[in-house]
């Protein structure tokens, strides 16, 4: 038995594994455990026992790389060339269809075309695996989302001389999410063809609907507030948060932290309401509200939030709505008590909070 070389290593690491195997025949001849040598040499304890095998079976040269280490058909300057064109995305170079993502078939013939080399479908995996790239489940950014006025707006917020650095407020996000009676889906284990069938609620008349807000200053514990509207879907009744319910919400924050804040949240229709501008320029002493630009969830921390709040009602079945408000407080209130989780929300977002020394505060 000899060892092949590791079609998705680079010639580098494949020296450094055949390295492994020959410092693990060392140790076999010394009568170490297979335990201890897994440990040690931070491999699995399956890989020193097939290893041991080998090695009984022929000796030390079993456990030698077989021909010579792997060498690309691509020249390092091809590759540059297809990382910038991977880069770009499939619809440049003409699949237009719905689906947005590079499979490796796409891959193979988009090799062929640029450098006339042929590639099998195995063959691009491993080219792909030798250089970083890896089977990731995109993220979905909107086509209307525009990035350069993302990142001024962006920039401006850490720019700004009027921030919550120089006010000595608390820099709020603020942000809605809602739940049916129909869960979202989760994933569980089972055997293999025998897919689990989790019974949820059909009907999905009535919905909670959250306003969150998560606070955040240099050097202090971060807060999370939080209110609900409960629609029963009765004829007549309203659906969504009114702007006086917005309003009774900064004022609560304000009064929690006792604190100017400066108010961060996008761009709702309710949230341009007149009668809030109104109230912000009656309330310049302890408030300043900034729009996000639009599309841009990725900026808001509050959106790590229902995140973390949705998974934990995965496959969640509600007896009714007010079982459903029951459930959804007490989830919102471990996240509450859980300033950590709160922190990494932030951080999530390429965001940070400094202190008023420093050139910029958020």
């Amino acid at each position: 038995m000899r060892y092949a070389q590791g079609g998705g290593l680079t010639p580098r690491e494949q020296e450094k594994r055949e390295q492994l195997r020959l410092e693990a025949a060392e140790r076999f001849e010394r009568g170490d455990s297979t335990e201890g040598i897994a440990r040690d040499l931070r491999v699995t304890a399956r890989s020193v026992r097939r290893w041991r095998q080998a090695w009984r079976e022929a000796g030390v040269d079993a456990l030698r790389s077989r021909g010579p280490m792997a060498v690309e058909r691509l020249s390092p300057g091809q590759w540059e060339r297809l990382e910038r064109e991977l880069r770009c995305g499939p619809l440049v170079h003409g699949w237009d269809d719905e689906s947005q993502g590079w499979t490796l078939k796409r891959v193979k013939l988009l090799i062929g075309r640029m450098f006339h080399v042929g590639y099998t479908v195995q063959g691009v995996w491993k080219l792909l695996r030798r250089h970083g790239w890896s089977a990731q489940v995109p993220v979905r950014w909107a086509i209307e989302r525009d990035d350069e006025e993302i990142e001024v707006e962006a920039g401006g917020v850490a720019a700004d001389k009027i921030t919550a650095g120089d006010l000595g407020a608390y820099v709020c996000f603020e942000d809605e999410a809602g739940q049916g009676l129909r869960p979202p889906r989760g994933h569980t284990w089972a055997p293999r063809g025998m897919r689990p069938v989790v019974r949820v609620r059909g009907r999905n008349r009535g919905r909670v609907n959250i306003a969150g807000v998560l606070c955040f200053r240099a050097d202090e514990r971060s807060h999370f507030f939080y209110r609900l509207h409960v629609w029963h879907g009765r004829k007549g009744e309203r659906k969504a948060f009114t702007w006086q319910e917005y309003r009774d919400l900064i004022v609560f924050t304000h009064l929690q932290l006792k604190a100017p804040v400066v108010w961060c949240w996008d761009n709702l229709n309710v949230h341009l309401a007149r009668q809030l501008g109104d109230f912000a320029r009656e309330n310049e002493e302890w408030l300043r509200v900034f729009h996000l630009p639009s599309y841009a969830p990725d900026l808001n921390p509050a959106e790590g939030v229902w995140s973390l709040f949705k998974r934990s009602l995965a496959d969640f079945a509600a007896a009714d709505l007010h079982h459903l408000v029951r459930v959804t407080k007490r989830k919102l209130k471990k996240i509450q008590y859980r300033p950590h989780l709160i922190d990494r929300c932030l951080a999530a977002t390429g965001l940070t909070i400094e202190p008023p020394d420093n050139a910029s505060s958020t």
